[in-house]
């Protein structure tokens, strides 16, 4: 249950992803054309997003899956963010009145955060006055329960793989074949190192310009900063900056 670890699995595997989407949103016609890992939706006017796993379907339909190891990543107010940067994703200029596809923000936690046993939670507008039928704005927000156990059932089987550290233990041969190939192949293995290599830089730059930040550095001062201490263009430099200003 690691989100980095989540997202060289099913990101870019488009076979992977529609899997776990199938089995999530209890629908096996999901036709899966497009996912990317570590997905970045820039926001202009505010804080940008990066999403785990983004996907998008024959139907034009938006997903965002992520892997939470901690409650605190799950939240209401997260799963409304990320749902609005769906939105402004889908939402081209140009048109009258936005064209939106339906989207998914669905949140894979450790733990059953929301606390009531079951293995799948839906949240959905309602109406109050018109005996809580459906808005049907599109818009919807699924919790999973990674601790549910109950593997006669497909989400139970898939939350028993994402607990397993062991691809043989797996019940889905196309998780455990990506899990496989990273943790025994070469190849994998490198892609590993370098996934953490990475995000042991990341962290510990973002660390830096945050404590900058704190302390009122301008930004200007703080890319020369980076630039100098890490070793850095100012590209790349720029990137980290930008990163800085990213909800994860």
């Amino acid at each position: 249950m690691d989100d980095d670890f989540m997202t060289l699995v099913f990101g870019g595997n488009i076979e992977a992803t529609q899997l776990l989407l199938r089995i999530i949103l209890d629908d096996p016609k999901i036709t899966v054309i497009e996912t990317i890992g570590q997905f970045e939706i820039k926001n202009p006017n505010g804080r940008s997003v990066r999403l785990d796993i983004h996907a998008v379907d024959s139907k034009g339909q938006h997903f965002d899956v992520e892997i939470q190891r901690a409650n605190s990543g799950a939240g209401a107010e997260r799963a409304r963010f990320n749902s609005s940067m769906l939105d402004t994703r889908m939402a081209k200029v140009g048109d009258k009145v936005p064209n939106l596809k339906p989207s998914y923000v669905i949140f894979i936690t450790e733990k059953d955060i929301l606390g009531g046993g079951f293995p799948l939670y839906h949240i959905d507008r309602r109406i109050e006055e018109l005996d809580y039928e459906s808005f049907g704005d599109g818009s919807h927000i699924v919790y999973v329960n990674g601790e549910y156990k109950n593997e006669e059932t497909p989400i139970g089987m898939l939350m028993h793989d994402f607990r397993c550290t062991s691809a043989d233990e797996m019940h889905y041969d196309i998780l455990a074949n990506r899990v496989r190939y990273f943790k025994e192949t070469e190849g994998g293995q490198v892609q590993v190192c370098k996934m953490v290599e990475d995000l042991l830089k990341e962290a510990t730059v973002l660390t830096a310009i945050e404590l900058w930040q704190d302390d009122g550095v301008p930004e200007s001062e703080i890319l020369n900063r980076i630039m100098n201490r890490y070793e850095l263009n100012r590209i790349e430099a720029e990137a980290y900056l930008a990163k800085s200003k990213v909800s994860a």
